[in-house]
């Protein structure tokens, strides 16, 4: 990490303020103790809370997301065992702040927010790795980053979020990657679904997905094939093309990750979810989200710290991706 980022968060005294160097329970919680940033200069990778769950069918929460998965990012550490990598050797990394919002009600004015956001952040030349917030954040998300070109995507869920609109509304978080779909901003054949399980009322949501293009890898499959097998399906799909990583936190087993809004018993664990991510090594990244997050349905905490890890995993992705391109 370059030292001009450092130097824009002044203490009182005459020591120099290194976060990563305080006690982990000390000074104000950002995402994974990574300096707040006041600008988007010098700033290669930021990572950015988006507080809502407007979007949610049903039980609400993931709103609370962003606070608590930084407060349980204090606990990462800076080195990656698994991958070998050190993040913030590679790139300059940096907490932007949560998203903010004119209207706490207006789920349509939101998504024009978020997307103004992220459309700063993309014109600066920084890559976003975020904290949900309801999956209806990603939409607005691709609006900004893939205005000019449609990305590809590795997306862990028990849900294809690809249903029609609901109750009226176009943006629910069961709805992002049709719409991307539909607007030219997700490539279809460059799209993986991993993890897709549970009851349904309708199949228009897997229909939509399966005859758009996409690769559905329901959970049984992914139980027959294993993680290896899964991986390289994942790379042949997305190719090298510019992808993005979208966690719903959800994918994974509710024993892991109880403090979420619609979860699926039977899912992924936790060491199945992290070595799949790290097998996504070397694919060329254009950011990241962990979303669904919901901390009021799970007082332990373990979800926010799972939602933390796996935040980190993609954090070293997207950064190794990047490192790798500038090299």
């Amino acid at each position: 990490m370059s030292d001009d980022i450092y130097a824009k968060r002044s203490t009182i005294g005459s020591d120099p303020y290194d976060p990563m160097q305080e006690p982990r329970f000390a000074e104000i919680a950002t995402f994974m103790r990574a300096p707040l940033a006041d600008s988007l200069d010098s700033i290669d990778i930021g990572l950015i809370g988006i507080p809502t769950d407007l979007g949610v069918t049903n039980r609400a929460g993931a709103r609370h997301g962003p606070r608590e998965i930084r407060n349980a990012s204090s606990l990462i550490r800076t080195r990656n065992l698994a991958m070998g990598i050190n993040p913030y050797e590679l790139c300059r990394i940096a907490d932007l702040g949560d998203v903010r919002f004119t209207s706490r009600y207006d789920l349509d004015r939101q998504v024009e927010e978020i997307e103004s956001f992220f459309r700063q952040v993309h014109d600066a030349g920084v890559l976003p790795v975020s904290a949900g917030g309801d999956h209806s954040v990603t939409y607005p998300i691709f609006r900004a980053i893939a205005a000019d070109m449609p990305i590809g995507m590795v997306h862990i869920d028990a849900h294809t979020d690809t249903w029609g609109e609901i109750w009226g509304s176009k943006f629910h978080h069961g709805a992002p990657f049709r719409l991307a779909v539909e607007d030219g901003l997700l490539d279809p054949k460059r799209t993986i679904q991993i993890g897709i399980r549970g009851g349904q009322n309708f199949l228009d949501g897997v229909e939509f997905s399966q005859s758009s293009g996409m690769r559905v890898i329901f959970i049984e499959e992914f139980a027959e094939l294993g993680v290896k097998a899964i991986i390289e399906e994942a790379r042949r799909v997305v190719g090298d093309g510019r992808t993005y990583i979208s966690f719903d936190v959800d994918g994974l087993d509710p024993v892991y990750a109880p403090g979420t809004g619609t979860p699926e018993i039977g899912g992924i664990t936790t060491l199945e979810a992290q070595q799949l991510l790290r097998g996504l090594r070397g694919l060329n990244l254009v950011g990241g989200d962990v979303v669904e997050v919901a901390p009021p349905f799970d007082p332990s905490g373990n979800t926010a710290l799972v939602g933390a890890s796996l935040m980190f995993d993609i954090l070293c992705l997207v950064a190794d991706s990047l490192s790798a391109r500038k090299n």
